[in-house]
């Protein structure tokens, strides 16, 4: 960028390493700050894409208690979190898990600028996420999360219709995430529920 105090939204979004449509959602929610010029182009400080990039972690640092505390408490139940913009499905987890009686908590979000902004404040154990998404896609999340070394404990998995193929194009499943091709085998969802939820137990023992 040599010299320049402020960048295109095509250049925020290769040095956030997210899509063109997520920088724009961002500024729209005015999470990054930006001005548009006299032609209708966003202009964005250099140092606001800079801070929006390393302040990520912080604010989920900053947002929730310590992660080592709250391992440490035996009782703490596990908490899911599950990223799915279709209600109707939405609606099925929410039955078919409450109906597993597990050791965890459960919420959702819709998109995925909903879910990073809710996994800054209050980390989950678990993370469900659809695919297919407007704006920040399951993928984007995934990768937000994988790199942070704040989040690494987090049990993760990927539920989507893609053929096989179609998931390749877009790079595959990243390493350490299960994948669950839909429709969903729920037998199969609730055994690894139960795993992730067991896993978080002999931590917090």
């Amino acid at each position: 960028m040599q010299a320049t105090t402020v960048c295109t939204t095509q250049q925020a979004a290769g040095l956030l390493g997210i899509s063109v449509t997520s920088v724009q959602q961002l500024v729209e929610a005015g999470v990054i700050e930006a001005w548009k010029t006299k032609g209708g182009h966003r202009r964005i400080p250099l140092a606001a894409v800079l801070a929006y990039k390393s302040g990520y972690a912080q604010h989920s640092q900053a947002a929730r208690p310590p992660r080592p505390d709250r391992q440490l408490r035996a009782n703490t139940p596990a908490s899911i979190l599950v990223i799915e913009d279709n209600p109707m499905e939405r609606t099925l987890y929410q039955r078919q898990i409450a109906s597993w009686a597990l050791p965890a908590s459960l919420r959702f979000c819709e998109n995925g600028y909903q879910a990073l902004m809710e996994i800054a404040r209050d980390q989950p154990d678990i993370l469900l996420s659809d695919i297919i998404m407007e704006g920040i896609d399951g993928y984007e999340v995934m990768r937000t999360i994988l790199a942070d070394p704040l989040l690494a404990n987090m049990h993760i998995a990927m539920l989507s219709s893609l053929p096989v193929q179609a998931l390749e194009d877009r790079g595959g499943v990243p390493p350490g995430v299960v994948f669950f091709a839909k429709p969903v085998n729920y037998d199969e969802l609730r055994g690894y529920l139960r795993a992730c939820c067991a896993a978080h137990a002999r931590r917090g023992a």
